[in-house]
């Protein structure tokens, strides 16, 4: 692999005092014409680059979500307050919502903001070690599956670590399995073709690019093996909010028999949501669509940055602690269970 592998999407810089602490991502914004850096250092940038993208994947605002929290309070808002502006920067990826009160819990705990800082490292340590654990999980599941479709961008750029649905093609790469990798352009933004493509072009996997309305037919074509995807929340029965687009996926790898699949950490999981119609769904604004030349700038948009696909849909959840299938209430409850008695274990 080259070295893109180093690069990391979200680092935190003590820099020797408080007030110079900062938080360094990738701008994701200007990927891939240029690879540039963005030291944020306080919770207005943090909720800043969560908004407008520069940070982005549901396992790296998590993480930032958490240091933005440690801004705020370390600049002298209230817990509350605090919690309030960070968690409500982005409404459907709940890793976001988790961070912040993962940070939230610290401070209260120790009444300091370096503890929610400490619980942002973590958060990057265990999301390494988690995208790590899909990986080899999901090697194992589509072992046999050399040609993958996925759909916006779940590698190195989403996440602390190699990724989630991403991170399973890296793996394959790893273990000798052949892999080529259908990449969607990705509306609105394009995260797909501009930092999909890019990653895994940089890393030497074998990837072809081709436009959202284009997936179904190569399904129907019988040019993909599997659809794998990422997750920003899932509900208790399994039903699965990510990018745009993602539901017309799973229509069309159902209709034409082609596997598809979730890899997500188990924190994707939102237990409070008991269906899709509990899953909040991003509305953005219509300048990202509007961008063609001559486009009427004042024409009327529907932009959901995320839709649902129900769980019927769904061949496997691919998480750290193996492959979750339906029923999918049980599965998961069984899984969280899981994780909470290592937790457990691990404390006493």
């Amino acid at each position: 692999m080259s070295d893109i592998v180093t690069l990391r999407s979200v680092v935190w810089q003590d820099n020797g005092a408080d007030a110079d602490a900062s938080l360094r991502i990738i701008d994701q914004r200007k990927l891939p014409a240029a690879l540039e850096y963005r030291d944020l250092r306080n919770a207005d940038d943090v909720v800043d680059a969560i908004q407008t993208l520069s940070i982005r994947g549901a396992n790296s605002i998590g993480a930032a979500g958490a240091f933005g929290y440690a801004f705020a309070v370390r600049d002298g808002l209230s817990s509350a307050e605090a919690f309030d502006k960070v968690s409500n920067a982005r409404p459907t990826a709940v890793t976001l919502r988790h961070g912040v009160q993962r940070a939230a819990d610290a401070f209260a705990a120790e009444g300091d903001w370096h503890a929610a800082v400490a619980a942002g490292e973590r958060i990057i340590e265990e999301d390494i070690d988690e995208c790590r654990r899909i990986g080899e999980v999901g090697a194992a599941e589509l072992a046999d599956a050399p040609r993958i479709l996925t759909h916006c961008n779940t590698g190195i750029l989403a996440t602390a670590g190699i990724g989630t649905a991403i991170g399973v093609i890296y793996t394959k790469q790893a273990l000798g399995q052949e892999v080529h990798v259908y990449s969607t352009e990705t509306r609105p933004l394009r995260q797909g073709l501009r930092l999909t493509a890019w990653e895994l072009a940089k890393n030497g996997i074998d990837v072809t690019a081709l436009v959202d309305g284009a997936a179904p037919a190569a399904l129907h074509n019988g040019l993909i093996d599997a659809v794998i995807v990422g997750a920003d929340r899932i509900a208790a029965n399994g039903d699965t909010a990510n990018k745009i687009g993602t539901y017309s996926l799973a229509v069309a790898a159902h209709e034409n028999h082609v596997p598809f699949y979730i890899a997500a950490p188990l924190s994707a999981v939102d237990a409070s949501a008991r269906s899709e119609q509990d899953i909040p769904i991003e509305l953005r604004g219509g300048a990202e669509v509007l961008d063609a030349p001559g486009v009427d700038q004042n024409l009327p948009t529907w932009n959901p940055a995320f839709d649902v696909t129900p769980s019927y849909l769904i061949t496997g959840i691919i998480t750290p602690v193996g492959v979750l299938r339906a029923p999918y209430e049980e599965s998961i409850k069984n899984a969280l269970q899981q994780v909470q008695d290592e937790t457990q274990g691990s404390n006493d």
